[in-house]
């Protein structure tokens, strides 16, 4: 409970007091200045093209669905950049980054190193698919806790900035 009066917290001082219009500053508690603290999306780096709802959700407490929605993002937009409309999860992943026909080409594919990276994220992206987004969209209660989720959210945040980085978004 303490963590989620921490995080209302946190968001109560980041709004300030510009939502108490009849409320004299002085009786409302503020940070001194340097004090405030950012939000756990700012000091993890979430990346920011995740749906608002991936916050939205993350900050009501609702940690495995925050999770889910900001990997079935990602199966959104491989799916997008692939074209492969008939597939989804693991079997989308393997076929949209496999090295020998990639519909997402993370790189040239012509070095050993390339189709190294290209099999190894190839790889993320599935098992991505398969071990954090499908127990999420089957499983009635996963337990994810604040920093569990971040962690799965800075995971999803990499893949996305790669997708980035081969400038296929």
């Amino acid at each position: 409970m303490s963590g989620l009066l921490d995080r209302f917290e946190r968001v109560a001082r980041s709004v300030g007091t510009e939502w108490l219009p009849d409320v004299a500053v002085s009786t409302v508690a503020i940070a001194p200045e340097g004090e405030n603290e950012l939000h756990p999306f700012e000091t993890r780096n979430i990346h920011p093209d995740l749906p608002n709802k991936v916050r939205t959700l993350f900050d009501d407490g609702h940690f495995e669905q925050a999770v889910f929605e900001a990997f079935k993002f990602i199966e959104i937009e491989v799916k997008r950049i692939s074209g492969l409309n008939g597939k989804t999860g693991y079997a989308l992943m393997m076929d949209a980054f496999n090295e020998n026909n990639a519909k997402v080409k993370l790189n040239a594919l012509v070095s050993e190193s390339e189709l190294d990276e290209q099999r190894g994220f190839r790889s993320m992206f599935a098992g991505a698919a398969a071990g954090i987004r499908n127990p999420r969209g089957h499983e009635i209660d996963i337990g994810d806790t604040p920093d569990e989720a971040l962690d799965y959210l800075a995971f999803s945040s990499l893949l996305l900035r790669r997708l980035d980085a081969a400038h296929v978004r």
